[in-house]
């Protein structure tokens, strides 16, 4: 077998390991699709009909409300399975194991891509789960199948930057304890952002931040493809975000797990 093949095999097992993590413990991936529900059912219910009146949709309130916030509700799904993932990677590496996998012959890179790959698969499936909950209580996209596929695509491309840089972060943090904390700013970009109110309504300076951080224009690519409007800007703009996250979580993780572990 070639390297790269030992490689994919390595990988395939690390993947296999994290699955069974998840398949062990299934209250982890309701508990991360369970706080935006909450949030979904609390702005849709509470706030729905004030926010949704303003913004000057044919139906007003709920209706058009629940349809606006969805997307911005699924960034915080990515943001708060980020934490997760960056506490896996710390315990991985505090409690010794990614030790025991370095005196193994195995891929190095096996061990952080089995992370990578099985969170983005568990954070799919907690979004899954927060569209459902949306389709029931009222979201109704107009999107055909092509445009939920491409829909699918940004998910997952938004989900795999942050993912690699989660990974990064718990290898950075010193303990657990530090590793859950750090995604937490992820978790504000959504509502500092265009993801449950316009930002045509927020002070010049805070406007300008909504406008040009990373989740802003994820958000209104998910909205254009799923209530029509014009995409082709942000989703540039997005792919540009996704595309320097990823490479400089990659970066980052590759250089914190190849150094040296007396450091």
């Amino acid at each position: 077998m070639s390297t790269l093949s030992y490689a994919l095999t390595d990988s395939a097992t690390m993947l296999r390991r994290n699955l069974r993590h998840m398949m062990r413990y299934p209250s982890m991936t309701l508990m991360l699709a369970g706080l935006p529900v909450v949030f979904l059912l609390l702005f849709v219910y509470v706030f729905g009909d004030t926010l949704g009146a303003g913004l000057g949709g044919a139906a007003g309130g709920r209706d058009d409300y629940v349809d606006y916030v969805t997307p911005g509700i699924l960034l915080m799904t990515i943001a708060g399975a980020a934490t997760g993932t960056a506490v896996s990677v710390s315990m991985d590496m505090t409690e010794g194991i990614v030790a025991r996998f370095r005196t193994m012959a195995i891929s190095r890179a096996s061990v952080l891509t089995g992370h990578v790959v099985g969170s983005v698969i568990q954070t799919l499936v907690s979004m899954a789960i927060v569209v459902g909950v949306a389709l029931l209580i009222g979201f109704r996209p107009n999107a055909n199948p092509a445009e939920w596929l491409a829909v699918a695509g940004v998910l997952t491309m938004v989900v795999f930057a942050v993912t690699w840089l989660s990974v990064a972060l718990g290898l950075f943090s010193k303990t657990v304890e530090s590793a859950s904390n750090a995604p937490m700013p992820l978790m504000l970009l959504p509502f500092l952002g265009s993801g449950f109110v316009p930002t045509e309504s927020m002070p010049a300076g805070l406007r300008w931040f909504a406008d040009h951080q990373p989740f802003t224009p994820v958000i209104e690519t998910l909205r254009g493809l799923w209530l029509g409007g014009p995409v082709r800007d942000d989703a540039i703009v997005a792919t540009a975000w996704c595309a320097g996250i990823a490479l400089a979580g990659y970066l980052w993780s590759r250089r914190l797990y190849n150094r040296d572990p007396s450091h």
